[in-house]
């Protein structure tokens, strides 16, 4: 039952590393979609996004620094969720729909990371707590 945390983690990291990766390698049209959405220096924006998805998901991954990877994958995830995926601005139906999933999936992780913010990783972590 003590690797239960660290699979966990596992999962749960995989989705903000890849997407961190997925910022840098196609830095262009995140930055042109991010621009859409109305951000300000979209090409920064995406950038220090992909910094805070990287390091939010290497700290659960490693179980290092914890509180501070998942603070920041709850500031990333719950301003993203509003900006991003605004569901209810988008006209056609089924758009709205893929936001709305997108939106409470950003939603749902960011409770996650709170839930690992309070409760800790688990014994095989290179911090314990």
């Amino acid at each position: 039952m003590k690797h239960i945390p660290l699979i966990g983690r596992i999962l749960y990291s995989l989705i903000f590393l890849m997407s961190g990766l997925g910022h840098f390698f196609d830095l262009t049209t995140m930055s042109q979609y991010t621009a859409s959405k109305g951000v300000p220096l979209p090409e920064v924006a995406v950038i220090i996004t992909g910094i805070m998805l990287l390091a939010g998901g290497l700290s659960v991954l490693l179980g290092y620094k914890v509180k501070i990877g998942t603070a920041l994958l709850v500031i990333f995830l719950v301003p993203t969720s509003f900006i991003m995926h605004n569901f209810w601005a988008v006209e056609d139906a089924m758009q709205s729909q893929m936001q709305m999933i997108l939106f409470m999936k950003n939603i749902s992780m960011a409770g996650a990371a709170l839930l690992i913010y309070h409760f800790g990783t688990g014994e095989l972590s290179l911090e314990k707590g």
